[in-house]
């Protein structure tokens, strides 16, 4: 539903991701005193925005040294599976094919072997929105001494992270694998989101060998063999009553299962900061998350490694909607357990919530949460 890449909101102190990332980059190629390799999977969406705010980090590269662009696939029609057509905006009959297209983008764009080609041997991969995750030099040591061709992060699950993919073993081959919950039958969802039952989740960073990579797509006969995952979406992400579509897509953690002796790593919650949603944004943006000095995005420590859990009204589905309701930065959330809002409202300046708080607008029209602490309370407006 964004008119441009989430790597460009604004997170923290005036920075977008790809500003954090980009210092993120210099601070770590002056730590290591390397010249430290970093690309952007970009798709045909994203890739001219970015490499437009990019340009003013000229240390970064250019081009095909700074980006390769994922493959798109037609969206589906769900109801007799053909391919979708929208006259309103041609380019919503087309979509990224899933982050799992990251293998055959870097073999199909040539990436792979020129990366091999200049001796390149590990990769380290994370989503753009993840700000906690960066190239470790104390993992980066720790994977290349277990021999394994891939390594996943994961860490231990919370409520906040129950629909997320989590790591599971293959009954057959007792090997790793990743569930999503797009591969989840509806009967199984509660033991799905059982956090007691399945202990961990996948971060989306990960490890990879590239000669253990080429050596796959050699062996699939230049294809790796990932669970192709059915998402329900409309046509138009923006408009509800367009028509009704499939997304057809891969997920990148997959491919833990095509590689015999990977492994994985549990993490501490500092390298996990990501924004999938507005509830996510809405964290981040709080002070229940700093900005280290080598701009990495953690929770503060008095959170004990455990985010607060946000649940705004679904009218804050899209960023803009959820900039008007915090026209002052949003509240307060360093000792929030769980903050729920319901109907329209705006934050004033100096809101804190504290423990668990749901804030309640039944009529019409905007209302603002008065400044104020807010602690383990229903509050009507």
């Amino acid at each position: 539903g964004l008119d441009k890449a989430k790597s460009l909101l604004t997170v923290t102190e005036g920075n977008s991701f790809l500003d954090l990332i980009a210092k993120q980059v210099a601070s770590m190629k002056k730590e290591f005193k390397t010249n430290l390799k970093f690309m952007l999977m970009n798709s045909f969406a994203t890739s001219k925005d970015t490499l437009e705010a990019l340009s003013k980090y000229t240390d970064l590269g250019t081009g095909s040294d700074l980006e390769f662009v994922q493959n798109k696939a037609p969206k589906v029609t769900a109801s007799d599976m053909t391919p979708a057509t929208w006259e309103k905006e041609s380019g919503h009959e087309w979509c990224p094919p899933g982050h799992g297209d990251l293998y055959p983008a870097m073999l199909g764009s040539g990436t792979l072997d020129k990366l091999l080609k200049k001796g390149f041997k590990y990769m380290f991969v994370s989503n753009s929105d993840n700000l906690g995750a960066t190239m470790d030099l104390k993992i980066l040591s720790y994977f290349a001494s277990t021999g394994a061709p891939f390594m996943m992060e994961v860490a231990v699950r919370t409520d906040a992270d129950k629909k997320g993919g989590h790591l599971a073993k293959d009954k057959i081959t007792g090997g790793l694998l990743l569930r999503e919950s797009a591969q989840c039958p509806e009967e199984d969802e509660k033991a799905f989101q059982d956090t007691t039952k399945y202990g961990f989740f996948n971060t989306n960073n990960l490890w990879v060998d590239l000669v253990a990579l080429k050596a796959q797509f050699k062996k699939n006969d230049g294809a790796l063999p990932l669970p192709v995952m059915k998402n329900s979406k409309t046509v138009d992400p923006r408009d509800k009553n367009s028509t009704k579509v499939l997304q057809l897509e891969t997920a990148m953690g997959a491919a833990i299962e095509c590689f015999e002796g990977a492994t994985a790593l549990v993490i501490p919650r500092s390298r996990f900061a990501p924004v999938k949603t507005t509830n996510d944004l809405f964290a981040l943006r709080s002070d229940a998350y700093t900005l280290t000095k080598d701009f990495r995005i953690t929770l503060a420590e008095k959170r004990n490694g455990v985010p607060p859990d946000v649940k705004l009204d679904g009218m804050y589905k899209f960023t803009d909607a959820m900039e008007k309701m915090i026209p002052n930065g949003p509240p307060s959330l360093i000792d929030c357990k769980k903050i729920v809002v319901e109907g329209e409202v705006t934050f004033a300046k100096d809101v804190v919530i504290k423990g668990t708080v749901t804030i309640k607008n039944g009529g019409s029209g905007s209302k603002e949460v008065p400044a104020g602490t807010y602690e383990d309370k229903t509050v009507d407006l």
